[in-house]
């Protein structure tokens, strides 16, 4: 006969989480709620649009679709490629939606948002990657919503020009690739098939494309990297053109992930937001619950838009 013993701090002691890697205060956030926020939630469940906010559990969803953004997911929540990072599911995906571009479209134009952010999971199944498809949705959202401004968050595409440029010629306002590390933590933390100086040069590349798009680009931190590798991927970001950059915490979504190194304290990401500025982005977001998509550096872009839309306007009408 077996005999169960009800385990007890003494004889099962649980596994100490050390005090370094403990959750600290400030990222902690309060659950979501508000108007602008109930409205948008409501809309994202019955055009049944896949959203990161939600599927990354996000920590400022409330923040972003109260303030009229919000970042959806094209191509089905199946990834080719495997990320130690990431909470996307991994495996053979689906075909794809040829009509998703559309109801994108007409979703964010019931939406009204002032800034759509469209990403995916990398497709390394079709033939272009999904650059077609992306292609498609931008333009069906310069259509139904002329005034929202239309941000790509992009895989490299293996790298492939032709593939970028598919994308970059249908015209969104800004393209952003996600470098994520630095240099030395790249192959153990993104997939195989995702290089750090294959990144930089899907970057230089839509930064030297005719179209003249603003380029953006983020880092994870606390993955065991230095403050100095930090500064060393912000001067290579930089080198190639990339105008905005973001910076946020790395935090394990699952234990299956990688885990966390170092907790950033807000002081110290103050510090990188400084000395990245000084390296001449036009822009940079940094703190603990930063993530690529943030409202902040948004923001930022719509007020850059809005005001290369007057010149534009008072360049067609002179007085």
């Amino acid at each position: 006969m077996c005999r169960f013993e009800m385990a007890t701090p003494d004889r099962f002691p649980l596994p100490q989480v050390p005090e370094s890697t403990r959750k600290p205060e400030w990222l902690k956030v309060r659950m979501p709620h508000g108007p602008g926020y109930e409205r948008v939630k409501a809309i994202v469940k019955s055009t049944k649009l896949a959203t990161v906010c939600e599927e990354a559990r996000c920590p400022n969803i409330a923040e972003c679709w109260g303030g009229g953004t919000a970042t959806v997911m094209l191509m089905g929540d199946v990834c080719t490629r495997a990320c130690r990072f990431c909470h996307v599911k991994v495996g053979a995906p689906p075909p794809l939606d040829p009509e998703e571009p559309e109801h994108l479209a007409r979703a964010v134009r019931e939406l009204g948002l002032d800034y759509i952010v469209v990403t995916s999971v990398n497709r390394d199944d079709r033939p272009d990657g999904g650059a077609g498809h992306f292609a498609h949705a931008i333009r069906a959202l310069r259509r139904e919503s002329p005034k929202t401004i239309v941000e790509v968050l992009i895989p490299d595409f293996k790298g492939v020009e032709k593939d970028l440029a598919t994308v970059a010629k249908a015209r969104p306002h800004v393209i952003a690739h996600n470098i994520e590390t630095v240099e030395r933590l790249t192959p153990s933390v993104r997939d195989r098939r995702a290089g750090y100086r294959q990144s930089l040069k899907v970057l230089e590349y839509l930064k030297q494309r005719p179209e003249r798009v603003y380029t953006k680009s983020s880092i994870m931190v606390g993955l065991g990297e230095t403050d100095e590798e930090i500064l060393q991927t912000c001067r290579d970001l930089r080198s190639v053109g990339v105008d905005v950059l973001t910076l946020g915490q790395y935090l394990q979504p699952s234990q299956y992930h990688l885990r966390v190194a170092r907790f950033v304290p807000p002081a110290q990401f103050e510090t990188l937001k400084k000395a990245a500025e000084e390296m001449g982005f036009l822009y940079v977001a940094a703190g603990p619950l930063v993530r690529s998509s943030y409202r902040a550096a948004e923001f930022f872009m719509k007020g850059l838009m809005d005001k290369k839309r007057l010149e534009e306007a008072d360049a067609a009408c002179p007085p």
